[in-house]
């Protein structure tokens, strides 16, 4: 679901138009788990492409392999985890590359904010010596440049008496200032790829606009690309440019921000958005999706999303849908997909 950017080249004195490769090309990405007594497959096929300087959103329910997309990509699954397809970055494919090219990409070059920041800062250290191995690590700073350099980037997240809190233990820090030292840390290695995983899952409001105003911030000043898993719509249409809705595995529908409000073609993104209260207006009641998101061992034979959507046909229930592209830029992974002005089926 990925469409190749283009730039403007001239040569011979005309302007053409030249297709770039993306930063990170995800394709076919599948992965099963071992539970013993059977294999389970909770990814089906994801294809992603992000640009350099890119802002993609990835929304859906919990269960729908948000956040399993990115671990797979990194290689962080464990041992029970069986990932196939191909993650291409920097011309190299990650799925099944040696440990020690892994480790070269992850932090340095992709790095990830995880969404528990109490559970991803060991209790027992300081957060100056967390910093200070992280930034060994990836850049092979040691003894004093990297205390300095750990005091610059808590300043650059917004810690006041940086230096004095490179002493403090995790405990002695709220939940949002947590979270500003695992973004500290994620821009150690001076990454390409920020993934924000629920960055602000536990905050309150006002935590969390400052925190997703400081990944903004960090983007635009350093042009690297941002994926913000979030399942929440109303956040990542404020901090991104395009959005991909997930369900049970799968990318549903793949558009520019301003297509899915506007425009959204596949019924689940159109439950998703029924769902957001509206600030302006007269009051009105929300309308929930019914259902769960399937058990991955237990999902229907055609659409997933079959059993809970208000426009399924036997169609639906009889395979699964294929990619179609609805406009530019804009696919959806549903039989009632269509292009502007043309009926869908049973339309």
């Amino acid at each position: 679901m990925y469409c190749p950017a283009q730039r403007q080249c001239v040569w011979k004195g005309r302007s053409i138009s030249v297709i770039s490769p993306p930063l990170i090309d995800i394709r076919g990405l599948t992965v099963d788990f071992d539970a013993g007594h059977r294999v389970v497959r909770v990814l089906h096929g994801v294809d992603l492409a992000i640009e350099s300087g890119e802002a993609v959103g990835l929304v859906g329910e919990s269960g729908s392999g948000k956040s399993v997309t990115w671990l797979a990509a990194l290689g962080l699954l464990g041992g029970r985890a069986r990932v196939k397809g191909a993650v291409t970055f920097e011309g190299r494919n990650l799925v099944g590359a040696p440990a020690h090219e892994l480790e070269a990409v992850r932090g340095a070059r992709i790095a990830m904010i995880f969404q528990d920041p109490a559970s991803s800062l060991n209790p027992v250290y300081r957060i100056g010596r967390q910093l200070c191995e992280a930034l060994a690590l990836h850049r092979g700073l040691t003894g004093q440049a990297a205390l300095a350099e750990a005091a610059r980037l808590l300043d650059r997240v917004g810690i006041a008496d940086a230096a004095r809190r490179l002493r403090d233990f995790p405990h002695e820090l709220s939940g949002g200032m947590n979270q500003r030292v695992m973004i500290a840390m994620a821009l150690s290695g001076q990454p390409q790829i920020l993934i924000a995983d629920e960055p602000t899952t536990a905050l309150d409001a006002t935590i969390q606009a400052q925190i997703l105003e400081l990944l903004q911030e960090i983007r635009r000043d350093s042009a690297m690309a941002l994926v913000l898993i979030s399942h929440d719509l109303g956040v990542v249409a404020e901090n991104t440019d395009r959005v991909c809705v997930m369900y049970a595995g799968r990318i549903v529908e793949d558009a520019p921000i301003d297509a899915i409000f506007d425009r959204p073609a596949h019924p689940y993104t159109s439950g998703l958005l029924a769902a957001l209260p509206e600030l302006e207006g007269p009051r009105r009641r929300l309308v929930a999706i019914p259902g769960v998101v399937p058990e991955p061992w237990n999902l229907p034979p055609g659409c997933s999303f079959a059993p809970r959507c208000g426009e399924v046909t036997a169609a639906c229930e009889a395979s699964l849908p294929p990619t179609v592209q609805v406009e530019s830029r804009h696919r959806a992974a549903c039989l009632r997909a269509r292009r502007p002005h043309e009926p869908g089926i049973g339309a």
